[in-house]
C-alpha cells in the first residue's frame, strides 16, 4: 500500500517585537501582518540631566524566546538610547536576537576621498558589530537598500547582517497602474544603475548621468529613449532631491509622457519634501505622477501625510518574513 507522506510546512518561529518610539506604527503593521508576532514594550525615559533612563518591560517572561527590536535612527540624539536597549536585550537569556534597522542612516558616509574624512558608515558598522551574542549566537541585523554594497564588509563577523529590498513592493505597485505595460526604469547615476538593475530586467531602462560644463554639473541622458514612456525614476535614498528633480526635467524635455519616482528611504532633511508636491509644482509639466516611498523613515512619512505625489508602501510585512530567516 502506497503511503502518502504529508510535507509538513515549517514552523513560524513566535517572535517578540520589541521597538523604538518613532516605529509604533511600522511595529502594529508588521504584528497585524503574521500571526507569529507578539509586540513587548519599553519604558523610553530621560532622567533630568537628559540621559536615557530605560526599562525593558516583561524581560523575565522572554527567556528562551526568540526576540527582534525594531530601531530608528533617524538622528544622533536618538541612537544612544536604542544602542543601549539592543545591547541589553541579547543578554537576558534569549533564544536569539535580530536587530531591524530598516535605514542605515550614514550609508553615503562610506568612504574617505582625502586625509581627513570620517567614514561614519564604517563606524556605525562597528559599533553594532559589538552587539553581545545571544544564547542562540550571533545577533542578525536587517537592513534595507544600504547604499553601498561594500558596506557588508564594514561588519565584523559577531553579527549576521542581511541585506533586503524594497524593490518588491515598487514591482507589486508598477503591475496595479493602469500604464503598467508602458513602463521604463529610469536611474540618476551609474551607481544606482549597479545597484537596482538586475531586480528591473523587465523594463526599458534609462541611465542618466551628472556631466559638468564650466562650473555648473548638469544631468543628461546617458543611453536609453523615455520618449512618449512612463518612466519611473529609481534609487535607494533621498535627500534634498536635487538630482531627482533634474533628472526629471531632462527625462520629460526628451519626450516621457510621464515621470515618476521611488526611494527606498526618504530622508529629506529640513522638509525638503515639500518642493516635491503638487500644491508647490509650477503645473503639470513640473509634476511626478507619483512619488513612492517606504515607511523606513517613520518621521518623515508623519510629515509627508499622503500629500500627492507621495505615496507609502509598507515594509511591514517584508520585515515579519525577514524576522523568520
Amino acid at each position: 500500500m502506497e503511503v502518502v507522506v504529508a510535507k509538513q510546512q515549517k514552523a513560524k518561529k513566535q517572535i517578540n517585537l520589541f521597538y523604538c518610539s518613532e516605529c509604533e506604527e511600522l511595529a502594529l503593521k508588521v504584528a497585524a501582518s503574521s500571526d507569529a508576532i507578539q509586540l513587548q514594550s519599553i519604558n523610553w525615559r530621560s532622567f533630568d540631566d537628559g540621559f536615557p533612563n530605560l526599562f525593558i518591560n516583561n524581560a523575565h517572561d522572554i527567556r528562551g524566546q526568540h526576540v527582534a527590536f525594531l530601531a530608528s535612527f533617524s538622528s544622533p540624539s536618538v541612537i544612544f538610547e536604542q544602542i543601549s536597549v539592543i545591547f541589553a536585550l541579547p543578554k537576558l537569556f534569549i533564544a536569539s536576537f535580530t536587530l531591524v534597522l530598516p535605514f542605515f542612516p550614514t550609508g553615503s558616509f562610506e568612504r574617505v576621498e582625502e586625509e581627513g574624512d570620517v567614514a561614519t558608515a564604517f563606524t556605525l558598522a562597528r559599533i553594532l558589530s559589538m552587539i553581545p551574542k545571544s544564547r542562540g549566537g550571533p545577533t542578525s541585523v536587517v537592513i534595507y537598500d544600504i547604499h553601498a554594497l561594500q558596506e557588508r564588509f564594514y561588519f565584523g563577523d559577531d553579527v549576521l547582517p542581511c541585506f533586503e529590498t524594497g524593490i518588491p513592493l515598487l514591482l507589486q505597485r508598477l503591475r496595479q497602474l493602469p500604464d503598467a505595460d508602458n513602463i521604463t526604469i529610469a536611474f540618476p547615476d551609474d551607481g544606482a544603475w549597479k545597484r537596482f538593475h538586475k531586480l528591473l530586467l523587465n523594463f526599458p531602462m534609462v541611465v542618466c548621468a551628472k556631466v559638468r560644463e564650466g562650473d555648473k554639473r548638469i544631468v543628461r541622458i546617458k543611453e536609453g529613449n523615455p520618449e512618449g514612456r512612463h518612466v519611473v525614476i529609481v534609487d535607494d535614498l533621498v535627500q534634498s532631491g536635487g538630482t531627482l528633480r533634474e533628472c526629471q526635467k531632462v527625462l520629460a524635455a526628451h519626450g516621457a509622457a510621464k515621470v515618476s519616482a521611488y526611494v527606498t528611504h526618504a530622508v529629506f532633511p529640513k522638509q525638503s519634501y515639500v518642493r516635491f508636491t503638487h500644491s508647490n509644482s509650477a503645473g503639470p509639466a513640473d509634476q511626478f505622477a507619483y512619488f513612492w516611498i517606504t515607511d523606513s523613515c517613520p518621521q518623515t512619512v508623519k510629515a509627508i501625510n499622503q500629500q500627492p505625489p507621495f505615496e507609502v508602501l509598507s515594509l511591514a510585512g517584508s520585515i515579519a518574513d525577514a524576522l523568520q530567516i
